[in-house]
């Protein structure tokens, strides 16, 4: 309801996982109404997108195949070194008629093209091993696994948040927990607290105008023990502040 008439050559970028709350844009009907326009609809799913290999989270970003584009980074959710982003394109002519270089020392472009015409660099690392590294070892299982146990272990930090007295702000869908300690400068306090702990690390963010504190869970090591342990550190520190 919130999306302005489409008029004219339009791009309409859509969300696949808030990087405060982790909530998807109702991304079906958006790709809908914005190619009965004649839009171009692109998803930023720098995590988000790896929802759709979880087939409990999937829902969440149901009609991204409809989608003209899509950017997400191997770098977050899948754990491999920084910096892998990826970007996939339904028509990839475009991508290499915005990002190809040609000058005369190159020589004849084929009609196919090289691989550095599809991206912003001539000379880069060789990202796509690691990734390919990654996906080869887990597996199409090993990546829902990921996604779905990192979701788990959100929604229990949200729980026991909750059960403390704490506001979380966040209907926690995926791996982002938003939590309010109270007024600004106490929340600040509880993140400063628990960053100096060390037990974990939670980064601050305001959302909607409210201070809040930002948990995030990606990494393929945190375990059901981890989240214990650091939610007692969060709760400790909350009493102390």
């Amino acid at each position: 309801d919130a999306l302005p008439p489409l008029t004219g050559p339009t791009i309409v970028c859509l969300q696949a996982g808030n990087v405060d709350t982790g909530a998807c844009d109702p991304i079906a009907a958006i790709c809908a109404q914005a190619h009965d326009a004649g839009a171009w609809v692109h998803v930023d799913g720098a995590f988000g997108l790896w929802l759709a290999a979880a087939p409990e989270r999937a829902p969440l970003v149901h009609g991204v195949a409809d989608a003209d584009s899509w950017a997400t980074d191997a770098h977050k959710w899948l754990n491999v070194p920084y910096d892998s982003g990826l970007v996939i394109c339904r028509q990839p002519e475009h991508v290499r008629a915005a990002l190809s270089v040609n000058a005369a020392y190159l020589g004849q472009q084929g009609a196919r093209g090289e691989p550095y015409q599809y991206t912003p660099e001539m000379s880069r690392r060789a990202r796509g091993v690691e990734v390919w590294a990654a996906l080869r070892s887990l597996g199409r299982a090993g990546v829902a696994d990921l996604i779905e146990r990192s979701c788990q272990h959100a929604a229990r930090f949200a729980a026991g948040l909750r059960a403390a007295g704490y506001q979380v702000l966040n209907d926690v869908v995926s791996n982002q927990v938003l939590v309010s300690f109270g007024d600004a400068d106490t929340t600040r306090r509880v993140i400063a607290a628990v960053q100096a702990d060390g037990t974990c690390w939670c980064g601050g963010t305001v959302w909607q105008g409210q201070a809040a504190m930002r948990i995030s869970i990606a990494s393929w090591a945190t375990t059901e023990a981890d989240v214990a342990r650091s939610l007692a550190a969060i709760l400790r520190s909350a009493a102390e502040a």
